[in-house]
């Protein structure tokens, strides 16, 4: 017998739908042989450290005032009292950029890697499986 594509595919749909897939999940999650049959590969705990990976890098800030003070140190054989502007604009300007990234920081409210790992340190998770 021929089967059209229209044809398989609705009767696919039929076979997939909701209560074929909760049957075949209660199936594999069922304790009916004693176990069930999906285990997990590691233990069901937390380890006591996080991954040590670095956060990413957000935009260049200041980029005009360091331009700014580089074109008036060329122009001055690298004179920093001629320049001294310009090189407390770009001081200032370093000092708000870093403010706001701590003030970011404070309110995102996670954990740094470091901070986390030595809390986890302080008080470490019981080894023994849930």
């Amino acid at each position: 017998m021929f089967i059209t594509g229209a044809v398989y595919i609705r009767h696919y749909r039929k076979a997939m739908s909701g209560s074929v897939i909760q049957e075949k999940v209660a199936k594999l999650l069922s304790r009916q042989s004693g176990k069930p049959v999906l285990r997990p590969i590691k233990p069901l705990a937390l380890k006591n450290e996080v991954a040590s990976r670095k956060l990413k890098k957000g935009e260049a800030t200041c980029v005009t005032e360091m331009s700014l003070l580089m074109a008036c140190w060329k122009q001055n054989d690298f004179n920093n009292t001629v320049c001294s502007k310009e090189v407390s604009v770009f001081y200032t300007c370093v000092e708000k950029a870093q403010n706001k990234a701590k003030a970011k920081q404070g309110t995102q409210g996670r954990l740094l890697p470091k901070e986390a790992n030595t809390l986890l340190k302080r008080f470490p998770n019981q080894s023994s499986e849930i």
